[in-house]
């Protein structure tokens, strides 16, 4: 069970620690797969060759975590018949972009170092660019995973300006379309933000129980809901009628577990893009892929611990402002926000809490 010590005044909160029980220590991934969905993209271009992406990457290989005796079976199971669609796996969607792949990297690094069975965790990894795999492959040399790409022309036209241009990035909306883009198979997935580490088993949130629900994810509903749209939405009847019958609150949509056979039946992708034709005419929201989220799921969500979001450690888009944990436990620390822990690492003018990022980064030979 992992807790974390209280803390007093801001010195000391950069001297705070994970303390983990002794089952959560460590149990290597298996052999990875290549995507034959990038297959046409790596050919139609020309990716940097290993040696370029480490001149621009440096990262340090990730130690092969073992927890469990009982998990190791797995490995051999994998490399049976079933692969991706074996029925064991836990899958994870990630996003890889130049701009914050030392955020996805250091976000992997938690999951397998904390997971009870790693081995078991199979990672989707979402990229528009095509040559970010060797650099995650020398990383995890025996992880398990596979590479979808997403064309930017998928949404570059319902795409409206926001209140950062980082959310106006095409890759954001690569969530909206897991459904399409992850085999049949895979009836279930939990997609997660870049900015984040998980310091807890995943698969206490993989068998969260959804119900009837498509999603489920952390709700707020202290949160004060209207400000996610603008006073047009709200006065006319045509848009802001959608939450009729329903007690919207808000959700981040950096943590959520996707029931997928219940979205590709309810084409929920088609809905989503829905409002972002809307957005386009109309100017209903500010922000960028969060509210068409809000919009087909606010009120209808499977509530999960808020132990599994403690979000917001960014500073909320406010340049230079550092954030406290929230009270009550912690599974998942997500710097949600426009200041990231490696940027500010970097610019040596950390936040106390980004200490706590710090341990799972791999980027450069040492820290």
């Amino acid at each position: 069970m992992l807790w974390i010590m209280r803390f007093s005044g801001f010195f000391s909160a950069a001297m705070l620690m994970v303390i983990l029980s002794p089952s959560l220590q460590s149990f290597p991934p298996a052999e990875a797969i290549r995507s034959s969905h990038l297959d046409f993209h790596l050919r139609q271009s020309v990716p940097l060759s290993l040696s370029d992406s480490h001149t621009r990457f440096l990262f340090r290989r990730s130690p092969s975590y073992r927890n469990a005796e009982q998990c190791s079976s797995s490995d051999s199971k994998f490399s049976g018949r079933f692969g991706v669609c074996d029925p064991s796996l836990v899958h994870v969607a990630i996003t890889l972009d130049v701009e914050y792949l030392r955020g996805s990297v250091a976000a992997v690094n938690s999951i397998l170092q904390h997971s009870l069975c790693p081995e078991s965790v199979f990672f989707h990894f979402l990229v528009s660019e095509t040559n970010l795999e060797a650099v995650v492959r020398s990383a995890f040399p025996q992880l398990k995973f596979k590479v979808y790409y997403f064309n930017p022309a998928i949404v570059q036209n319902l795409i409206s300006t926001s209140v950062r241009q980082a959310l106006e990035q095409p890759l954001n909306y690569a969530r909206n379309y897991l459904a399409e883009l992850l085999e049949s198979c895979v009836r279930r997935v939990i997609y997660l933000d870049s900015d984040l580490v998980v310091v807890d088993d995943i698969s206490k949130l993989w068998r969260t129980n959804l119900g009837s629900r498509t999603i489920g994810a952390p709700e707020y509903c202290h949160a004060n809901f209207s400000k996610y749209f603008t006073s047009r939405f709200w006065l006319d009847k045509r848009f802001s009628g959608t939450f009729l019958g329903r007690k919207p609150c808000y959700f981040n949509t950096g943590v959520m577990v996707i029931d997928l056979v219940k979205w590709r039946r309810a084409s929920y992708t088609k809905r989503i893009e829905r409002w972002m034709e809307i957005q386009k005419n109309d100017r209903i929201y500010e922000l960028g892929s969060l509210p068409p989220f809000l919009l087909v799921f606010a009120g209808d969500v499977a509530p999960i611990e808020h132990r599994w979001n403690q979000h917001g450690l960014g500073g909320d888009n406010v340049k230079g402002s550092c954030r406290n944990l929230h009270a009550g436990p912690v599974s998942l620390l997500h710097w949600s926000g426009s200041g990231k822990p490696w940027m500010r690492l970097d610019s040596k003018n950390p936040c106390p809490l980004d200490s706590l990022w710090t341990p799972y980064d791999l980027y450069g030979h040492s820290h």
